[in-house]
């Protein structure tokens, strides 16, 4: 039986957590017993998650910043410190899918921007936090990919390849900070429901193919924020203590087969 409590007293920085697997982290973390650093560009959901943290009995404190920018996330770094004292955890989690178009028309723009905040994001806010995890002699930091970083179909060209690049990123990661007792490992979620794949469901509703999402996975349905929350909660707790550089899938089964077209009914 899985006790309570399991980062009680950590402190958690998480970005991307205004909505979905984000947010379903930080109340989880919360419902565990660490202390948050919030991040999210966008003001009013950032809010929400800081209220439903607070309502829940948690503790937090939040940030409005944009992962790209990597004064931005080293101030958040020093915040974190200010208040804290200490960064036990770090959890990467900003993205963006970018544009979706055939291939001849996509705009180097919009590859720069998904990179940025997809595999830059994740690289300044390590860069930051590696310092006093080093120093600390223990840290955890859990990144969030896609399946679409391991097979092809589950994004657009610019976010696949920033997904693929984050998962090398964490192994390189991995081996440069396991010395220092500092663990970087990766999630890959499948099919979610979040505001990022909110137009996905929103189609499928409309041609009355809601059934249909989620069927090209071994489970036969699509993922709960929270499931991929309770991925990132294992690997950032001291149960996971002697796992690092690993990719974790959490996809319902989609990338453990060939997966073609026609395969599954």
């Amino acid at each position: 039986m899985v006790k309570k409590g399991r980062l009680q007293e950590k402190v958690a920085i998480i970005t991307g957590s205004g909505n979905g697997i984000g947010r379903a982290t930080a109340l989880l973390f919360a419902k565990e017993g660490a202390r948050l650093v919030l991040a999210e560009i966008d003001e009013p959901a950032l809010q929400e998650t800081l209220r439903l943290v607070h309502s829940a009995g948690g503790r937090a404190m939040g940030k409005k910043i944009d992962v790209s920018a990597e004064r931005e996330v080293s101030e958040l770094v020093d915040a974190a410190m200010r208040e804290y004292s200490r960064i036990d955890i770090l959890c990467n989690n900003a993205g963006i899918p970018g544009a979706i178009s055939p291939l001849e028309d996509q705009d180097a723009g919009d590859w720069n921007r998904v990179f940025q905040v997809n595999v830059m994001g994740a690289v300044y806010g390590t860069k930051y936090v590696a310092r006093h995890m080093q120093e600390q002699r223990h840290g955890a930091i859990v990144n969030t990919s896609s399946v679409g970083g391991i097979r092809s179909g589950a994004g657009g060209n610019a976010y696949s390849a920033s997904k693929a690049a984050l998962i090398n990123f964490t192994q390189t990661a991995a081996c440069d900070l396991g010395a220092y007792n500092v663990r970087v490992n990766v999630v890959c979620p499948g099919l979610i429901e979040t505001n990022m794949t909110k137009p996905i469901f929103d189609y499928a509703r409309q041609k009355g193919k809601e059934s249909k999402l989620g069927g090209r996975c071994e489970l036969r349905r699509v993922g709960m924020p929270v499931e991929v929350a309770a991925a990132i909660l294992f690997l950032a707790s001291d149960e996971a203590s002697y796992i690092t550089g690993q990719v974790l899938p959490v996809d319902g089964g989609n990338t453990a087969s060939l997966n073609l077209p026609g395969m599954k009914v």
